[in-house]
């Protein structure tokens, strides 16, 4: 059975998802998607096999999976009808669901499913695993090319200018809950480790700004009672959006895949 799939937002997650899905998915169709500029929509849907309607963010709703790659200031405008609707919701601002929790009871009530993407991380089955028993500590240790955090609220309050750093400068260190009101755009990856782990207020933040890097690296540690480990993963920015790394669209396509196939690997 073909489960059809509405999209939020056609930038640099949205769009890739959309042309992987138009090029063809079995079980999945995609039917619509919104976007905050409809010329700009249309232009991006030119060229599609099969162009999916293009609608408001409350019509959304009206297919089985709504997946979210907007700006997260408009999380709530494509989050609250998927859910009231009982749909499964796929998020790409993870950090946005943080200080909003009460869409996962919500979600309880209305039948949805709120799944959350790997996204730019790696080893989230791992620390899944361990949070069944004891967790001590979790740590992400994130690093950015300076462009990649420009914009970002914390450092706007803070009057941080990180474009003439000529050296590696930790711009934030903290909880989780609070990294994701500071850098809405780029810790959705400490957002999504919160929630597999041991939640957002024990999960530690570092942010470093790093003009020597090209890529976002995320280093991730973790103390529990059945294991210790620690990864690294380095993800190539988006051309269109050096805030995103290139492995996100292919994390939440992979994510879709996972919802239809008879074979799903991890847990």
């Amino acid at each position: 059975m073909i489960k059809t799939v509405a999209l939020a937002g056609l930038g640099a997650i949205g769009l890739p998802l959309a042309r992987a899905l138009d090029q063809g998915i079995e079980g999945l169709r995609l039917i619509a998607v919104a976007t905050r500029d409809q010329v700009k929509g249309r232009a991006n849907l030119v060229g599609f096999r099969d162009a999916p309607a293009l609608v408001d963010f409350a019509t959304l709703a009206e297919a089985d999976i709504v997946v979210e790659a907007a700006p997260a200031a408009l999380f709530m405008s494509v989050a609250v009808p998927a859910i009231e609707a009982g749909r499964i919701f796929i998020p790409a601002s993870v950090g946005a669901l943080l200080p909003r929790m009460h869409l996962v009871r919500r979600a309880k009530q209305t039948g949805a499913r709120i799944v959350v993407p790997t996204g730019a991380l790696l080893g989230l089955d791992a620390v899944r695993a361990v949070a069944e028993g004891r967790i001590d500590s979790v740590t992400i240790e994130t690093r950015k090319p300076p462009a990649g955090l420009v914009g970002a609220p914390y450092l706007e309050k803070h009057g941080i200018d990180v474009m003439d750093i000529v050296a590696p400068l930790r711009v934030f260190a903290g909880n989780a809950r609070d990294a994701a009101a500071g850098f809405p755009a780029n810790v959705n990856v400490a957002a999504a480790l919160a929630l597999a782990g041991i939640g957002p207020v024990r999960t530690k933040v570092e942010i470093w700004a790093d003009p020597g890097l090209t890529r976002n690296v995320h280093i991730i540690r973790v103390e529990a009672e059945a294991a210790r480990f620690s990864m690294q993963i380095e993800n190539v920015p988006s051309v269109e959006n050096p805030r995103t790394g290139r492995i996100t669209p292919l994390s939440m396509l992979a994510c879709l895949r996972g919802l239809v196939s008879p074979l799903k690997v991890g847990s």
